[in-house]
C-alpha cells in the first residue's frame, strides 16, 4: 500500500494534469527525468516532457483522474484508475490506465503510462 507521502505525491501530480499546467507537472518530475505516454516515443528532460505534455494538452479541451488504487514498492509507486477526457467537440470518453512512477529524492525520475489513447481520437 502507498503510504502519506506517496498519496501525497499523487494527489500533487494529478491535480497538475487535471488542471493543465506544465510548470506544476514538471515541479513532480527530476529535471533527467524519462517520459512515456502509452505508445509515444520515450522523451526526457524537462524540455522533452514539457513538449510532449503541452502538445497533448491542446489536443484535448479537459481531462479529470481518478486513482483507484496506489502500491509503493521502495522507490518504485504504482497506481490504476480511470481518466475521463472531454474531447474538443464537448463528448468525453473514459479509460483505464496504470501508471508506474520511480522516485529519486522525492522526485518522479522515471515516469510509464500505460494507457489504450485509441478511443480517445476514435469516433465519439
Amino acid at each position: 500500500m502507498a503510504g502519506p507521502s506517496d498519496r501525497a505525491l499523487l494527489d500533487r501530480l494529478f491535480g497538475a494534469i487535471d488542471s493543465r499546467s506544465t510548470d506544476e507537472f514538471l515541479a513532480c518530475i527530476a529535471p533527467e527525468a524519462s517520459f512515456r505516454f502509452g505508445s509515444a516515443p520515450e522523451v526526457e528532460g524537462h524540455d522533452g516532457i514539457r513538449t510532449a505534455v503541452e502538445g497533448f494538452f491542446r489536443s484535448i479541451a479537459a481531462l479529470s483522474h481518478r486513482v483507484d488504487r496506489a502500491i509503493a514498492d521502495g522507490e518504485t509507486l504504482v497506481c490504476e484508475g480511470e481518466v475521463t477526457y472531454t474531447r474538443r467537440d464537448g463528448s468525453e470518453v473514459t479509460l483505464p490506465f496504470a501508471n508506474i512512477l520511480d522516485l529519486a529524492d522525492g522526485l518522479i525520475s522515471r515516469y510509464r503510462i500505460y494507457i489504450d489513447i485509441a478511443p480517445l481520437y476514435g469516433p465519439s
